[in-house]
């Protein structure tokens, strides 16, 4: 029961509000093409930004890659370049690489564009791990 309400907590409990992006989907997607013109991308929305606890070997190890602690959780896919998602899906990215302007959520494989506002909150990789 206890891993049910860190996992419940995880996807709809408060969290510290994050803004994403103030412009339109339109715009957005300017602004990262403009940036990253061949880069693929994901505009998603409903979204939680995790910081995830680990251990300092784990954190080396994300350092020596160029990754972050971070991933993001999305309720909902608005869009998918590459068409893995369709649109209404939920998505866990992989680890940060890059965070910009604010809403542009970069990890070694594709640009996440994260529309409207999120929450932040911390999480182990234990319950991470439980949530796909």
């Amino acid at each position: 029961m206890k891993e049910l309400h860190a996992i419940t907590d995880l996807l709809y409990g408060d969290g510290i509000h994050m803004s994403g992006s103030k412009v339109g989907q339109d715009e957005a997607v300017r602004i990262v093409r403009e940036r990253h013109p061949c880069a693929e991308y994901c505009l998603v929305s409903n979204w939680r930004w995790l910081d995830l606890d680990v251990t300092q070997e784990q954190r080396d190890e994300l350092v020596r890659t160029n990754r972050q602690p971070v991933v993001i959780y999305a309720h909902t896919v608005i869009y998918d370049s590459q068409r893995r998602y369709d649109v209404g899906d939920f998505v866990r990215t992989s680890y940060l690489h890059k965070f910009e302007e604010g809403f542009i959520f970069q990890t070694l494989n594709t640009i996440y564009i994260l529309m409207g506002d999120g929450i932040r909150k911390r999480a182990s990789l234990y319950t991470l791990g439980r949530i796909f």
